[in-house]
Parts: structure tokens; C-alpha cells; sequence
């Protein structure tokens, strides 16, 4: 009878576990960076590898002074802008936003669109902005999700691709930098563990019992929403928690000037990591607190303070805000 030696039993259980966890592999959607060349095309935003992006546009009324860029938060989509934007209008800014790759009406949806991906996608639509908007300053703002996707546009070796795009200044709100180094070593573990075992499993979040905002009639029309996702695939939450990883890592070498606006209600992205991150900046960052503000600041029952102290910053950076709530950077 054959007999087989422990060390080689050992080396076959692992070789078994990694071809189990292989076949298990997170999905992400594929990305071919320069297979075309960016553009906009009646209702959509074509990215560089051919996918079409739904894009919405809110004119600015009268004169416009400013463009704003504004990427969506993880399961939203680019008509959670639509009150805010619609604000920003009236004030001389007009608002561009698109369904980001895996959310709302984007292919795919559902399937985690990947970091470097989400981050080449907004640069090559800052680009397409600046060409079609010249003379006027672009702005980029990024909420929850979208704050750690403008951060890794802005920041990395790729932002050459941007050579004579001069963005004025970059927007995070309720900045989602929860991931990585930020996150405790068990749960990024856990999760590791699940998108590599079960990567299709799904969760609500409803479990944690937290909420992200104080209105609730908005949060049932998100709810009834068919292009808001509730029922999360595991690889997707491991994608974007390592995407807001990498950010955590990445802001401070953001060299625009930077406006971040956190609420200290905020149940879903804790306040330590955001505070690390400013501490980080080697130029302190505008920086507004609000004391009655959740995760959705732009949508709470006080968003239209956010919406004006935002449209002051675009106005004059230097200038107070509005609401009071700027604090000290250090």
C-alpha cells in the first residue's frame, strides 16, 4: 500500500483550498483602458473601452460660472443628484452626472466596476468637460463612494493622462475612506473571507440597524427606486471597501484645493478615518462639520445648508461658509 508523506497530504489540502477559493474569485467587470477615445454622445458617456454610461445634465440658468462633476455613492445612482443639482442651477452651476460602472442603468449592474476603472472614468469625463465648457472653472465632487473614487482621479501616476485639464477644486462629502489600513484587521478579514467563499451571496445592510438619513420620505422613494440597489452581491461590498482603502491611503496627495463636509450623525462611514485623513493633508482642506447631518448630507432634511455652503466655496474658497459649520483642519 502506498503511503503518502504528511508534508505532501498538506501541500494538497492548500492546493485544493486555493483552486476552491480560485473557482470563487470576487467578479469584477472587465476594463480595457485606450481601446477608443472618451466621449458624449446624446445621453451617455462612452468611456475609453466602449461602455455607455447614462449621463445626466442640469444646466446652470443665466450665466453659467461653474461646472460641477458629481459622482454617486455605492447603489445610488446619477439622479441622486437631481434636488441638489437642480439647486446648483439656479445658482450659475451646471451639473454633470453619470451612472458609474455596476450601478443604476450601467451594464453590468450589480458587478463591481472596479477602482481603477471608476477613477479613469472620471478623468476622461473631466477632460470631455473642460473641452466642452472652456473659460469655466471644473469642479469635481464625489459623495460616500464617489468622494473615494474622485480621490484616486486626482491623485497617482494616471492623473498625467489629464495634462491640460486644470481641475479648480475637488468636493468630498461624507467622504468614504472606511477601508484598508482604516478598517479593523478582523472585519477586513471576515470580508475577504465571504467574496473569496461566496462571492454571489447578497445583504441588505438592513441587519446593522443603522441609518443613513433623517429623511425619510427620501429614503422610501430611494427604496422604491428599481435602479437603487438593495440586495448587494459580497464581492461588490469587498470591491468598493478596498476601493475606499486605496483612497484612505491617497488623499493626501491631492494637490486641488479640497472641500470635505462630514456630518456628526453620520451611521454609516465612521468619523475616525476622515479625521486621520485631513490630519494627513499637507495643506489643511475646507473642512465642515455639520452637528445635525447624517451619511446623506446632500439629501437630509437640512441639505439645502450643504447645497449653499458648497455653491459659497465655488464662489470664494476663502470665504466663509454660509451654515458657520467650517472648522479647524488641525
Amino acid at each position: 500500500m502506498l503511503t503518502v508523506p504528511a508534508h505532501l497530504k498538506s501541500f494538497a489540502a492548500l492546493l485544493c483550498c486555493l483552486l476552491v477559493l480560485g473557482a470563487c474569485a470576487p467578479r469584477v467587470q472587465g476594463f480595457q483602458p485606450g481601446l477608443m477615445a472618451a466621449n458624449i454622445q446624446d445621453d451617455n458617456f462612452i468611456s475609453e473601452d466602449g461602455k455607455l454610461l447614462p449621463l445626466r445634465v442640469w444646466p446652470a440658468q443665466g450665466q453659467p460660472a461653474a461646472v460641477l462633476l458629481a459622482l454617486h455613492g455605492f447603489n445610488m445612482y446619477s439622479n441622486y443628484f437631481d434636488e441638489p443639482a437642480t439647486w446648483w442651477a439656479g445658482r450659475g452651476i451646471t451639473t454633470y452626472a453619470y451612472d458609474q460602472r455596476g450601478f443604476g442603468a450601467a451594464p453590468e449592474a450589480r458587478i463591481w466596476g472596479g477602482g481603477a476603472a471608476m477613477a479613469s472614468d472620471a478623468r476622461a469625463l473631466l477632460a470631455l468637460l473642460a473641452r466642452r465648457h472652456p473659460g469655466l472653472p471644473i469642479y469635481l465632487l464625489g459623495d460616500s463612494m464617489g468622494a473615494a473614487v474622485a480621490v484616486l482621479a486626482m491623485t497617482g501616476p494616471d492623473i498625467g493622462n489629464m495634462e491640460g485639464t486644470t481641475i479648480a477644486g475637488v468636493i468630498l462629502v461624507a467622504p468614504g475612506l472606511w477601508g484598508g489600513q482604516s478598517m479593523h484587521p478582523i472585519l477586513r478579514f471576515g470580508l475577504w473571507l465571504s467574496a473569496h467563499t461566496m462571492p454571489w451571496n447578497t445583504a441588505t445592510g438592513s441587519s446593522l440597524k443603522r441609518r443613513a438619513s433623517d429623511n425619510i420620505a427620501m429614503l422610501r422613494a430611494l427604496g422604491r427606486d428599481r435602479l437603487v440597489i438593495r440586495h448587494t452581491r459580497i464581492d461588490a461590498v469587498y470591491g468598493v471597501t478596498r476601493l475606499m482603502g486605496r483612497a484612505f491611503d491617497a488623499a493626501p496627495d491631492l494637490r486641488q484645493p479640497t472641500m470635505i463636509l462630514y456630518g456628526e450623525r453620520d451611521e454609516i462611514v465612521p468619523a475616525a478615518p476622515v479625521l486621520q485623513t485631513i490630519a494627513k493633508f499637507p495643506e489643511p482642506p475646507k473642512f465642515a462639520l455639520y452637528p445635525v447631518g447624517w451619511h446623506m448630507l446632500l439629501r437630509d432634511l437640512q441639505a439645502e445648508v450643504v447645497w449653499k455652503d458648497i455653491a459659497a466655496w465655488i464662489r470664494d474658497p476663502a470665504a466663509p461658509l454660509p451654515s458657520g459649520a467650517q472648522q479647524l483642519s488641525r
